[in-house]
């Protein structure tokens, strides 16, 4: 098209109009920063070009024109925590208390389901990330161990995740209590602290498929974190302490 390679604010207009047309606009905005990064070393006026009316307002109208409404999973709710461990009745499993564990630890402690259960794929699980038995101290109305790594960990110092007794339903404490004893009378020799009933450390798949048997798919992994941070904060826990 005889367009000239220097990134101006005209040929990024005309990269925007064309992706818009395409993809989600909002990934779009995305892309231009990606493509900022990358072209910066050799072309130093392309963000000042990024941040030009025309192209901001080539990105305004395309997500006013041609974006979706963002579709988040609903957070999990006190009533559907208790629901699903009344689900399982008076003697579940031992995977079944493993999930129960699960949930409301990542219920309570705010926790990512990443940072419970390993990834699908293969190549992505490391022990680096696992939580180990050795680091669990469990106290009379309270348990912590030491989460290796995460997410928002940039330094790879690892934390302590500490879960207290609950007076209300759901109580994370008796759940993985309960688990614990399972798992110790099972695998006293294992080092990793989350193991199955088969001794594989739970994967992704294996929780959600658990998950689905019991809630709508509207309820997803991020949805105990982002339930235990609605809960704290529709008890009156100020934002600054839940972040």
């Amino acid at each position: 098209h005889s367009f000239p390679i220097d990134p101006t604010p005209d040929t990024l207009s005309l990269y925007a109009t064309f992706m818009c047309h395409h993809i989600e606009p909002r990934s779009v905005d995305s892309y231009l920063s990606g493509i900022c990064s990358e072209l910066e070393t050799f072309y130093p006026t392309v963000r000042a070009a990024r941040s030009s009316a025309l192209v901001s307002r080539t990105l305004k109208g395309f997500k006013r024109l041609r974006s979706k409404p963002v579709v988040r999973k609903r957070a999990l709710s006190r009533d559907d925590l208790v629901g699903a461990i009344a689900s399982f009745g008076g003697s579940p499993t031992y995977d079944d208390k493993l999930f129960i564990a699960i949930i409301t630890t990542s219920f309570h402690a705010l926790l990512r389901l990443g940072e419970l259960v390993w990834p699908d794929n293969r190549d992505l699980q490391s022990y680096r990330k696992l939580t180990m038995r050795a680091s669990l101290k469990v106290s009379a109305s309270s348990f912590e161990y030491l989460l290796p790594a995460h997410k928002a960990d940039a330094f790879f110092e690892g934390n302590r995740v500490l879960v207290q007794c609950a007076a209300t339903a759901p109580d994370p404490y008796n759940a993985f209590v309960a688990y614990l004893h399972c798992r110790d009378v099972s695998f006293p020799l294992r080092a990793e602290l989350w193991l199955r009933a088969s001794g594989d450390v739970p994967t992704r798949a294996w929780f959600m498929r658990r998950l689905r048997a019991l809630f709508p798919r509207d309820i997803a992994g991020h949805s105990m974190r982002a339930g235990g941070a609605t809960s704290l904060a529709a008890a009156g826990v100020p934002p600054t302490t839940i972040q």
